[in-house]
């Protein structure tokens, strides 16, 4: 089972940007790492007229799309309940990490993303599952470790060192 690290913080603050940061500082690594993004807003990956696109219009529940550099396979919920973060992690192909982004009251550790100029209040007062605060200011988190928000680099290590457990190569 693959180690599962959440990024938590309002619309706005960066997650996507540091996360696409994140990445390649990882991956050099050797940690195979794959993404579960959670949308809060009704998505769609395709495109009208596409006959991938017009086969799920027409009914299918699962479409698959395969070519020589990528596959995807989307699935309409129709009737059914989101699935859990869980369930979705079995979903996955075997990896090291599994980096999520959303999914705020997931019980996974988490980094809050947070820039006080959103004017939104800080989560990890309400959430035991924050383990650290990447801010793009200096401020007191009550012994949570505060990360600087425009260092990827040492966000990565802490991820690293914290979560996969690994620190040097």
């Amino acid at each position: 089972m693959p180690k599962v690290f959440g990024f938590a913080g309002f619309s706005g603050v960066g997650k996507t940007t540091l996360i696409e940061q994140l990445i390649p500082l990882i991956t050099s690594r050797g940690v195979r790492t794959s993404v579960i993004k959670h949308a809060h807003h009704d998505f769609d990956i395709d495109r009208p007229g596409k006959d991938s696109y017009r086969h799920r219009e027409a009914g299918a529940y699962e479409v698959l799309i395969t070519a020589d550099r990528r596959w995807v396979l989307m699935h309409e919920l129709r009737d059914e309940a989101e699935p859990t973060l869980e369930e979705q992690l079995t979903r996955l192909s075997p990896c090291d990490l599994v980096i999520v982004e959303g999914f705020k009251r997931a019980s996974i550790p988490k980094i809050e993303v947070y820039r006080a100029a959103n004017g939104k209040p800080l989560l990890y007062p309400q959430d035991p599952n924050i383990i650290a605060v990447a801010s793009d200011q200096a401020m007191d988190c009550k012994g949570l470790p505060v990360l600087p928000l425009n260092d990827p680099p040492a966000i990565a290590q802490f991820i690293l060192a914290r979560i996969v457990g690994k620190t040097h190569d």
